[in-house]
């Protein structure tokens, strides 16, 4: 029995640490996402700008700590060789790129050709809509809107309180639904 009460306990406190991790990759693109809606639309900068800024204070960064371990004579305790990626994930990042890039070209193309209404009137919509919205607000201000919007709901996600929440109200829902019938 306490095998069992043991292995639950580690399944809890991994499942803990993973939403853990996840709340605060939220809060990092969230704080990362208000740095860039901050350069690009207050101060008037650009997105090349920006890209140029931050490896400026990454690259002065660095420099000031290698000096500084060097007066002190400290090793890096990590070495830079290390934070080079695969040649299997750049692969894999630029096969997702090209998919993804694949995928909206093949839907518009179906689109183009009039077989499928509703697929057209939908493209139709969204790009009318997008057209709207990008006279009426900065496209930063969006990108930084959707950024809030899918951190949110990446949080209700993995927040327990919520899921049981929408759980309990779904399968109430369910249960009410079969009563009926």
């Amino acid at each position: 029995m306490d095998g069992n009460n043991n292995t639950a306990a580690k399944r809890e406190k991994r499942r803990r640490q993973k939403e853990k991790s996840r709340v605060l990759i939220l809060i990092g693109a969230i704080v990362s996402g208000t740095l860039v809606y901050y350069h690009c639309a207050y101060r008037g900068a650009s997105v090349v700008s920006l890209i140029s800024d931050v490896l400026i204070v990454l690259l002065c960064s660095l420099a000031i700590l290698g000096l500084l371990f060097r007066q002190l004579t400290i090793q890096v305790p990590v070495d830079p060789l290390e934070w080079q990626i695969s040649q299997d994930t750049a692969n894999s990042i630029v096969a997702w790129l090209a998919n993804t890039i694949g995928a909206a070209e093949s839907v518009f193309r179906v689109a183009a050709t009039g077989h499928d209404k509703r697929l057209f009137f939908k493209v139709v919509i969204s790009l009318y809509i997008l057209s709207a919205l990008g006279r009426l607000v900065s496209g930063v201000t969006v990108a930084y809107a959707g950024l809030c919007l899918f951190c949110l709901y990446m949080l209700a996600e993995t927040s327990q309180s919520v899921s049981q929440f929408l759980r309990g109200r779904n399968g109430n829902t369910d249960t009410s639904e079969q009563d009926i019938m």
